[in-house]
């Protein structure tokens, strides 16, 4: 099977490549939907939702193609887990726009059989999709990839989305079922789903809500790399390239300690900008942490450079 095709001399997952278009084709129907279609569901356009994934997973799978086209040797491993992995998501976002279109939820709906069944396809597949990520974060692993900081970022930045999805566990547990008859479980903590919300995210902002956690270590796989590459563009003359690996895994670990902070804020029912002291003093801790890590790196990068110049 020929999974990839050359442009410019890199080299792209061809499926994954038409997966992220018909995403970006669907998040544009969604963005009409939302415009023309007045439905409101749980407090939010009925559209919104197929929307919202849409652009997360064209967004994902354009990182994962720019991820598998570093590669110095083509990885069947990786390319079957990345097919997995978009397979996966066609089938969560089929029964998501299959919802919308029969006026109900997706997620947590097990309001009849069919609801049910679809509920628990979803959720199967993100199972699937979880270990799919797994098998290619692994796969990633086992190659050398572009520089170390680079090969830091890449790295860092699949194991984050794997917390991130982990992460999201908690929306179906027993405990976050709010009692309502045929909803098997909530985003929201100590509120009701689909009350005020922030603007254009909708995260809530009267009580916690597991989303942010989840978003936030998603979309390492995005910051960590352009972290690497900002840091090589305008660092590159006065950091090294292990100086820079290591600011990456300070970061990486940084991000990490965030992600677990915004799920911890959330499950104590505490919305995003409403943090309480003890919040307020772990964030503070962990940024001065994260300050004084760089701090050391840095000046540990220049001690080379000190002792050449006297």
């Amino acid at each position: 099977m020929t999974a990839t095709c050359s442009r410019r001399g890199v080299t792209w997952h061809r499926p994954l490549m038409v997966f992220v278009w018909a995403m970006a084709g669907l998040a544009v129907v969604c963005a009409v939907g939302i415009v023309a279609d007045g439905r409101v569901l749980t407090g939010a356009p009925i559209w919104l939702k197929p929307f919202k994934f849409a652009v997360s997973l064209a967004l994902y799978g354009v990182t994962l193609a720019w991820m598998l086209s570093l590669l110095r040797w083509r990885s069947r491993i990786a390319e079957w887990a990345t097919t997995v992995i978009m397979a996966m998501a066609v089938v969560e976002m089929v029964v998501i726009v299959g919802q919308v279109l029969r006026g109900t939820t997706s997620h947590y709906n097990v309001t009849s059989p069919l609801n049910a069944v679809l509920w628990m396809l979803m959720g199967t597949a993100i199972m699937v999709l979880f270990g799919a990520h797994l098998v290619l974060s692994v796969a990633v692993l086992r190659q050398p990839i572009a520089d170390r900081a680079g090969r830091y970022a890449i790295r860092l930045g699949l194991g984050l989305a794997l917390l991130g999805m982990l992460v999201a566990i908690p929306m179906v547990l027993p405990g976050q079922a709010p009692g309502v008859e045929g909803i098997a479980g909530a985003h929201s903590v100590g509120v009701a789903d689909g009350g005020a919300g922030l603007p254009l995210v909708g995260w809530s902002s009267t009580g916690g809500d597991l989303r942010i956690g989840h978003f936030v270590g998603l979309h390492a796989m995005q910051v960590l790399p352009v972290l690497a590459i900002l840091l090589g563009r305008y660092g590159g003359d006065r950091l090294g390239g292990r100086t820079r690996a290591r600011l990456l895994v300070v970061a990486g670990t940084a991000y990490g300690g965030l992600t677990v902070l915004l799920t911890w804020q959330a499950l104590r029912g505490q919305p995003l900008l409403r943090p309480d002291a003890l919040t307020l003093g772990v964030a503070a801790a962990l940024l001065v942490a994260t300050v004084t890590a760089a701090g050391l790196v840095l000046a540990s990068g220049r001690k080379p450079e000190v002792a050449l110049a006297a």
